[in-house]
């Protein structure tokens, strides 16, 4: 009797695996923070469904969704038209959140917030602008003392929205940089080091003093490391936070119906000029009509339950205006 209850025991343990359904995502290390709670809390939900993300980076995530072999993909940076032709099947742009690039430095002996030009980060980035206390780096921040140190510059390795947002604003402010490097996922560098995800930019910061590079706000935060304020296309200096990233969202152009919008150097006053939403690439049509359907309940989920869970997160939760273009989007979803 006793090894019958224990056979029953172990069948009854097994039953919620053999009925488990999982989903592979993989992209963008940008929201990776945000996503990893997202499907943690919905498994909790639906203990049944479990979803598999790897963080690889935008240009990763759009290969695999193009490729067919993940149930979704996600990216900072949107799809290229041609991008969307390659695809064997329709892609949908669904924005989740919004966030923020951020100019993070570890410069020795300097702890105050510095101020960043346009012109400035455009100039460290070309390699024109080699030592911190250059004078279009201290020319904007009087009274900090910045030492006759090189810049070290660091950017992504790997193909990456937060590089595409980096580098659309950088296109938008410089016509130097636009002609020379341009925006994407992955662009030829001028100058610097590359580091693997925003974890792998965030680790060489704290390891190399006198370094400068991009990560989204979170990275900073939760590595504790240093980042600044940006002059806005209003002329006001400004740091990322979710009120002025809401802000650059408001003030940015109009969404257009497929949710590919750059709302980079956006025109409010309060904007924060390095924004981007990011958006997760969902085929209309699911291979596995089961799968479908989970993805549109969980996008369901995700843009109502979901959204309240971004503050804590340091991301800025979808304007209302979108969330009701989303939720008609995702009726799309088979």
């Amino acid at each position: 009797m006793r090894r019958l209850t224990l056979l029953l025991l172990c069948a009854l343990a097994a039953l919620p695996l053999a009925g488990q359904t999982t989903l592979n995502g993989a992209g963008a290390t940008f929201p990776y923070p945000m996503y990893s709670k997202w499907f943690s809390e919905y498994h909790k939900l639906h203990p049944d469904i479990q979803m598999n993300y790897q963080s690889i980076g935008s240009g990763g995530g759009i290969r695999q969704v193009i490729a067919g072999t993940v149930d979704f993909g996600a990216s900072d940076g949107p799809m290229t038209d041609d991008q969307l032709k390659e695809a064997k099947m329709n892609i949908l742009h669904i924005p989740t959140v919004l966030g923020a690039d951020v100019p993070a430095y570890d410069i020795p002996g300097v702890t105050v917030e510095l101020k960043f030009t346009p012109e400035a980060l455009a100039g460290i980035f070309l390699g024109k602008i080699t030592k911190w206390n250059d004078k279009a780096i201290a020319g904007v921040n009087p009274g900090v003392n910045l030492p006759d140190k090189d810049i070290i510059v660091l950017h992504r390795s790997d193909g990456s929205g937060t590089t595409y947002i980096w580098t659309d604003y950088l296109s938008k402010v410089s016509s130097e940089w636009q002609s020379q490097a341009g925006k994407g996922t992955s662009v030829k560098w001028p100058i610097g080091l590359g580091g693997k995800g925003n974890e792998g930019v965030a680790g060489l910061i704290r390891q190399l003093p006198g370094s400068i590079g991009y990560v989204e706000l979170i990275y900073a935060v939760q590595n504790n490391i240093s980042y600044g304020s940006v002059k806005n296309s209003a002329g006001n200096f400004v740091k990322a936070s979710l009120e002025s990233v809401t802000a650059a969202a408001a003030s940015a152009p109009k969404m257009p119906a497929d949710f590919r919008v750059s709302i980079t150097n956006a025109p409010g006053k309060d904007a924060y000029p390095i924004s981007s939403f990011t958006w997760l690439l969902i085929p209309q049509q699911s291979k596995d009509a089961a799968k479908g359907k989970i993805l549109a309940d969980f996008l369901n989920w995700m843009v109502t339950d979901g959204q309240k869970m971004a503050p804590a997160l340091f991301y800025a939760p979808l304007p209302d205006s979108v969330v009701q273009k989303v939720k008609d989007a995702i009726k799309q979803v088979r």
